[in-house]
């Protein structure tokens, strides 16, 4: 199957370089990427750091389906959901400082992170 590579701008990398040699993955288990011809690649930076545990940990798999079926997606725009709220409660609970009194979940990015923070500060 050939790739079209060209229409997708990807931020944070050199697209030149990386469109003339590129590092195709299609697959992750555990610490490890698999690459189209099924070589094995260490996954260093765990994802991005959002999957610390592995890839395609079963107990994680396991929880994503059972929450999936349920609700797949919680809007926290004028809505909420109890595990978001319980979260938050345990997240504080293991704080390293009785200062932190809120929790603000955002992805593995940083510009998801960067506007809100903004308006926070203001």
């Amino acid at each position: 199957m050939s790739t079209n590579l060209e229409n997708l701008w990807m931020p944070f990398s050199a697209n030149r370089d990386f469109k003339s040699a590129p590092r195709l993955m299609n697959e992750a288990k555990g610490m490890y990427y698999k690459k189209l011809d099924g070589t094995k690649v260490l996954d260093g930076t765990a994802g991005l750091w959002c999957c610390n545990a592995g890839h395609g940990h079963p107990s994680i798999v396991k929880a994503i389906q059972e929450q999936a079926e349920k609700m797949d997606f919680a809007p926290s725009f004028q809505m909420g959901h109890p595990l978001g709220f319980k979260a938050a409660q345990k997240l504080l609970e293991i704080a390293p400082s009785d200062d932190f009194q809120y929790v603000f979940f955002t992805n593995s990015g940083f510009l998801p992170i960067l506007d809100p923070n903004l308006s926070i500060q203001r």
